[in-house]
């Protein structure tokens, strides 16, 4: 019984609380991963640091991790831990992996070894978190309180300063004046397929635009399930699977990935353009070995329109630069 309602507890400490740890209790596979974008005021400074865990159906496959990619040299290193050195908090997000620790408003990190030097601390001020209510906790909306789906998706903050600098394989960056973002993923397995945008350098500073689209398993069948949230002027206009939304078209090539979304009321056309970029690992059912392709390069065009009077007016539009983006499979269609 005890053990029952301590599980009860952290499931709905996790549902209200996207950002804190889920896996207590879990048995493999299980992943759960933070995604830390980070971006100098010059812009010739871009990184991801992924810190999470791995609980494999076997014990040795079990394991933490530190994921790091240069995204201006599309370098990537996977720093591989003891899984017994992940150690999360019970109630809030904060882990440490090691002598690395890891929150919403800080990031400590002591990276040492024959294959990467990364060490310092960077600070994050005046955070722009998805907001969290009992009917729609996080972006994931109503979803996320149903429960056994293979993958779950947070936002930490949509927008955020930096402070603070890294010493990199004997040099230092200053990171300070600059721009952040944060997300998770968590569950079994990511997606067969999946497109993932995220952007908060625009023209007009405090715009952030982020968007995901990917295909759901729902017993024996499957969707395009999405969820896109664009932050502009303080307000958060969300076009998601459980808003009502719908994809109008997808068009993807070796070049372009074109998007146009909308419900009743409003309307977002997305263009992105495709750029190299460094390979990752994304876990599967079985192990850490999926490979997957991210950018830091890409650049976006947007478009949001307002139906007036039964005609889509255009009321803002923006580019941006210093794009995340992933294109991996093909989505249904």
């Amino acid at each position: 019984m005890d053990k029952f309602i301590s599980n009860l507890n952290h499931y709905f400490n996790g549902v209200l609380n996207p950002d804190s740890y889920h896996g207590f209790g879990r048995r493999g596979p299980f992943f759960e991963g933070w995604y830390y974008k980070l971006i100098n005021p010059e812009g010739d400074q871009r990184w991801t640091i992924i810190p999470g865990v791995y609980i494999g159906a076997k014990p040795e496959d079990s394991h933490s991790f530190i994921q790091v990619m240069d995204g201006i040299n599309c370098r990537t290193y996977y720093i591989n831990f003891p899984y017994v050195q992940f150690v999360p908090d019970e109630k809030d997000f904060h882990v440490s992996i090691g002598r690395n620790e890891f929150s919403a408003r800080q990031i400590h990190l002591a990276i040492e070894n024959d294959k990467l030097d990364l060490c310092g601390d960077l600070t994050f001020d005046n955070l722009s978190p998805w907001p969290v209510t009992w009917r729609s906790p996080g972006i994931m909306g109503w979803f996320a309180w149903v429960p056994g789906m293979e993958c779950y998706h947070g936002v930490v903050s949509l927008d955020h300063e930096i402070k603070g600098s890294l010493r990199f394989n004997g040099r230092k960056t200053d990171f300070t004046g600059g721009r952040g973002y944060i997300e998770k993923d968590w569950g079994k397995a990511m997606p067969k397929a999946w497109i993932w945008l995220q952007c908060n350098h625009f023209t007009q500073p405090g715009i952030s635009l982020t968007a995901s689209i990917a295909v759901i398993p729902w017993g024996p069948l499957s969707f395009n399930g999405f969820i896109i949230g664009l932050l502009l002027n303080g307000s958060l206009y969300k076009f998601a699977t459980y808003t009502g939304a719908r994809i109008d078209r997808i068009t993807v090539n070796d070049s372009d990935v074109d998007l146009r979304i909308a419900d009743n009321k409003k309307q977002l056309h997305i263009h992105a353009r495709r750029v190299g970029g460094g390979s990752l690992k994304a876990p599967s059912v079985s192990q850490m070995d999926q490979r997957i392709t991210e950018t830091l390069s890409a650049e976006v065009e947007f478009e949001l329109s307002i139906r007036q009077r039964g005609v889509w007016q255009k009321v803002f539009e923006d580019s941006g630069r210093y794009v995340g983006l992933e294109v991996v499979g093909n989505l249904k269609n």
